[in-house]
């Protein structure tokens, strides 16, 4: 009997609430109807990209995987634009590409995020784009892990690549990801597209652009099963398709670093330097993490939690709660170097600008601003989903609610090994095995 393969589709911001559109469409029918589904998936705090898919990779929270955002702490980077979370290094736990390949298993990830150079991974072209004029799509992939193999594909399919723009840069990973396929045959393969996310930040929540992004999603199911029949593997393939967070619409964005320098904890040193700062408030979106620049410093602290709590008291900051780190361990498994965390009020978003106006309205070229956005508690909002067909899972078994951090622990499984050392569990309940 060949070896069973595994496609784990993340189609970022696919949410419950869909699926009674994409039930009806016909690749969807064809490949998953019938099969195993959690229908609703809590996804962990914050809700954002990053975290989240390391979470569903490792089956571990981010106190423990080590990513808190889709961006590296501000200590280096303020006014330029803060690099994100590209590289794997920064994972500080193993994840299922580590224990694919434990288990002898063929690997390969597109546009998975935090994968960047990731040794695990046979086949990768990473969340990445170019980073100077000129340089080439294979140039930049390749910084990031793309192997000489892989040049081919990627110059091949370039040209319906356009960068960070939706659904461009998604049909270009999906025509490279069933290229791979047919050139590789890997065991493992997780891709991510993220048309549905980039439409719901543009236009809302719920709306008729959103059916345009689910067509497209039926397609690319349909694309890469296509592409796994055509070299013989129809009955041996287990396809999952899944999600990360939902969204919430906002009505206004909020910069709470106005209010710090107000307070004298961030000063501006003219227009060509970064400002000097003692508190800095960096936003995920409907929550925002606040970083010391001395945390040792208690004077510092007590200082700056003071005035996060009257903002919150306030009532018209957009803060529902203010979190210290111990808190946000304790209560949500969310850890990393800030020293506090500021939930939204369900409508707020959170900007990083430290010069008024304090209060902007919503900005399409950067996802934390748009007309909708995540980053807010997963008890909140719409939900993700799960759902799965084929040999390893079992048609039917249908499951209400579940929780992102089992993803990994029960994919694994299926494919027949374990992640032990997780925060997350195999849901037996969807398998055969």
């Amino acid at each position: 009997m060949s070896r069973q393969k595994m496609i784990v589709l993340s189609a970022d911001a696919l949410v419950s609430e869909d699926m009674e559109i994409l039930s009806g469409l016909p690749n969807f029918r064809r490949y998953l109807e019938g099969g195993a589904a959690i229908r609703r998936v809590k996804s962990i705090y914050p809700t954002i990209t990053y975290p989240c898919h390391t979470t569903m990779a490792t089956g571990c929270y981010p106190d423990r995987h080590g990513i808190p955002g889709n961006l590296k702490s501000p200590y280096k980077y303020i006014k330029s634009p803060i690099p994100w979370i590209w590289e794997h290094e920064y994972v500080k736990v193993p994840d299922i590409f580590d224990a694919a390949k434990s288990a002898g298993l063929t690997t390969a990830a597109v546009f998975w995020p935090c994968t960047g150079n990731h040794p695990s991974i046979d086949w990768l072209i990473d969340e990445y784009w170019t980073q100077y004029p000129g340089q080439t799509l294979a140039e930049a992939f390749t910084e990031m892990g793309a192997g000489p193999e892989l040049i081919p594909i990627i110059e091949k399919n370039a040209h319906l690549m356009q960068e960070r723009k939706h659904p461009f840069c998604d049909d270009f990973m999906l025509a490279c990801s069933c290229d791979m396929i047919r050139a590789f045959d890997p065991d493992l393969f997780l891709i991510h597209p993220a048309n549905i996310d980039g439409a719901r930040h543009a236009g809302g929540v719920f709306g008729e652009h959103i059916r345009k992004t689910l067509v497209d999603t039926d397609r690319w199911i349909g694309d890469l099963m296509r592409a796994e029949e055509e070299i013989g593997n129809r009955d041996n393939v287990n396809f999952v398709l899944t999600a990360d967070h939902g969204q919430m619409d906002i009505k206004r964005v909020i910069h709470i670093n106005v209010l710090l320098a107000d307070a004298g904890l961030i000063t501006p040193r003219g227009d060509s330097e970064d400002p000097d700062w003692q508190a800095w408030c960096q936003s995920g979106g409907m929550s925002a993490c606040v970083y010391l620049k001395d945390p040792d410093d208690k004077a510092l602290y007590d200082r700056t939690y003071a005035l996060l709590n009257h903002l919150c008291e306030e009532g018209v900051y957009g803060i529902s709660r203010v979190y210290t780190k111990e808190e946000a361990i304790r209560e949500e498994h969310f850890g990393g170097d800030f020293s506090f965390v500021l939930e939204t009020d369900n409508y707020t978003s959170f900007g990083d600008k430290y010069t008024r106006p304090l209060v902007t309205g919503a900005d399409n070229g950067d996802y934390r601003k748009g007309r909708a956005t995540h980053g807010f508690l997963p008890s909140k909002g719409p939900r993700p989903v799960f759902y799965c067909k084929g040999p390893a899972f079992r048609d039917g078994a249908v499951i209400e609610d579940g929780r992102l951090v089992d993803e990994a622990p029960t994919i694994a499984r299926a494919m027949g090994f374990d992640m032990p050392d997780t925060d997350g569990a195999p849901v037996e309940e969807l398998l055969n095995r």
